[in-house]
């Protein structure tokens, strides 16, 4: 079952300090420690807040990781536009592939995807909210965003996932040259 209520969150002063303080100290903690070491007592240690803080924002420590796994590539951001789908398609695959080879980024892309559980993960929701508003410019387009998210996006959280060296400056155009064929 889905949950689909989150905390409230207040993002000026103090707050927009303490989420920025929390974030910085889960990637710190995530690179030294690796994900599976990492506590809640420690992170709020690091960013210099209450364990009760993080409890009351994020719940729990899952939700946490799926949260800072997913924050940097907020669907709100621009997306390419290039005037094509196939290019636009590209560029975007390629930012995933560049985001998720960063060591970081990838160990809470693991959390976050195993923090979602029967939850759908923050990443798929975002990712299929972005292949929407990418084929949303071209209507006539006859692929969906299950074939982009099956064809594009599953092919490179399954590297970052399982296979990390097999990410390559190359792989967003040959998955999307695939999606084409």
């Amino acid at each position: 079952m889905e949950n689909t209520t989150t905390p409230s969150k207040r993002t000026g002063g103090r707050s927009a300090a303490v989420i920025h303080n929390v974030r910085t100290a889960v990637e710190e903690l995530v690179e030294e420690k690796g994900q599976d070491r990492v506590t809640v007592p420690m992170i709020a240690e690091r960013a210099g807040v209450n364990p009760t803080s993080i409890y009351r924002r994020w719940g729990d420590l899952p939700t946490l990781i799926n949260d800072i796994a997913t924050y940097q590539l907020d669907p709100s951001r621009p997306l390419p536009e290039r005037g094509d789908l196939r290019a636009d398609l590209t560029e975007w695959a390629r930012e995933l592939g560049e985001h998720y080879r960063n060591p970081v980024n990838a160990a809470l892309l693991r959390g976050g995807a195993s923090a979602a559980g029967e939850r759908q993960s923050n990443c798929l929701r975002n990712r299929r909210i972005e292949a929407n508003l990418l084929l949303e410019r071209y209507p006539d387009a006859s692929i969906t965003d299950d074939d982009i998210l099956d064809t594009v996006v599953a092919p490179i959280v399954y590297r970052v996932i399982f296979l990390p060296w097999t990410l390559e400056d190359t792989t967003a155009e040959h998955l999307v040259a695939r999606l084409f064929h």
